[in-house]
């Protein structure tokens, strides 16, 4: 008798699904309980964050969807052009119609909606940089092509996110995530561990120099040099720019083991400056504990795991390496952000994906993870 043959279907990943619900989930909880303090004081509504990002997650999960189901990944190939050149557009947009919020000009505003064109330039730059690759072919083997494609993809649109909207965060996000490519496509990963090895070495004598830079009581005029002298000792300028991070670090060292409760924090109520956005892991750690804290993490981890997975068995080197970049982004927006909340590094004001305030943010982040179901959904997985 004829052995049945077995059936075949699309490995559509609902586990990566229900990771990304619960996720966002969490994250509009913990808006809420950040946020609904000061919403009160400032808008006379406890809810007005919550509201806001609550929509911006529900389009983000329609745009997602879309993506997913009725969007071949493999178009984004041809119109990888156009679409960088835009995001360039957009950047360059800023300095006519942008205006200026929190010290920095990086928002256009179009009626009551804020766009942040930073968030289009780091899909678009996964999206031109998997395409030049490809592109490549075995030419992919030679440092100079490597090069080449690091300063167009990587190195000019930070260059303007810097120059153009003093964004140096999502610049060096931007670095990170085609550094991280090009790590998995050329085969010589010397060249990579040792650009590594420097950065960490730079990280230790920079830290070093600076400390004795503190004894010494020097100064900086400039903000983002005053930045790494807080980052080294906050607690000798708790009265100024290092208020946010002492306040961050006491809301961690209160939590405890299992946390003071959903709700409860005391560093929300006004002691940490817009404890929604940048310093929400903190607040996370005070509530939650560091139980709660690494179970945030965990999730993440999952969630990482999951997407490298689909880059694995992705159907082709594009999908593979549209993977890796949406992975890589989210992963280094991870790290950074609670290396800043535990200062580890100085601050950046990077958010943290998924539960940080930030409508625009979540909006392309579930567009990238749009992308990753549809390659996912293309792969070809027997029973």
């Amino acid at each position: 008798m004829a052995k049945k043959r077995r059936k075949r279907k699309n490995g559509f990943y609902y586990s990566l699904l229900f990771v990304l619900i619960f996720i966002v989930g969490f994250g509009l909880t913990m808006i809420y309980s950040t946020s609904s303090y000061t919403a009160q004081i400032n808008y006379g509504n406890p809810e007005y964050y919550f509201k806001r990002q609550l929509i911006f997650d529900l389009l983000g999960f329609v745009c997602m969807f879309f993506i997913a189901r009725f969007v071949d990944y493999h178009i984004l190939k041809k119109a990888a052009p156009w679409i960088f050149v835009i995001s360039l557009l957009m950047v360059l947009a800023v300095i006519p119609f942008g205006r200026e919020s929190h010290g920095a000009k990086r928002w256009i505003y179009i009626g009551p909606i804020s766009f942040q064109p930073a968030e289009l330039v780091k899909i678009s730059v996964i999206i031109m940089a998997a395409a030049k690759m490809c592109a490549s072919g075995t030419k992919i083997k030679k440092l100079s092509q490597i090069a080449k494609i690091f300063l167009g993809c990587a190195v000019i649109p930070a260059a303007m996110l810097f120059g153009i909207t003093s964004n140096l965060s999502s610049a060096i996000i931007v670095c990170g995530i085609v550094f991280v490519m090009t790590f998995v496509v050329y085969p010589n990963y010397w060249v990579h561990g040792g650009i590594i090895g420097i950065i960490m070495a730079g990280y230790i004598a920079g830290r070093q120099w600076l400390k004795q830079a503190v004894e010494n009581g020097v100064q900086f005029k400039k903000f983002r040099f005053t930045r790494l002298l807080v980052w080294v000792d906050p607690e000798k300028y708790i009265d100024g720019k290092g208020y946010q991070t002492m306040q961050g670090l006491y809301a961690i060292g209160s939590g405890g083991l299992f946390g003071k409760g959903l709700g409860k924090s005391m560093q929300k109520l006004g002691f940490i400056p817009e404890s929604q956005n940048d310093m929400i892991f903190s607040i996370i750690c005070e509530e939650l504990g560091l139980f709660g804290a690494a179970c945030v993490i965990m999730l993440f981890i999952i969630m990482l795991w999951r997407i490298i997975y689909i880059s694995q068995n992705s159907p082709d080197l594009f999908g593979s390496l549209l993977a890796v970049g949406i992975f890589a982004h989210i992963a280094i927006q991870v790290i950074v952000n609670i290396a800043v909340v535990t200062n580890v590094f100085p601050n950046t004001g990077v958010t943290l994906p998924f539960i940080s305030y930030g409508g625009t943010a979540s909006l392309f982040l579930l567009a990238e993870l749009g992308i990753v179901f549809n390659i996912s959904s293309q792969i070809r997985l027997e029973r």
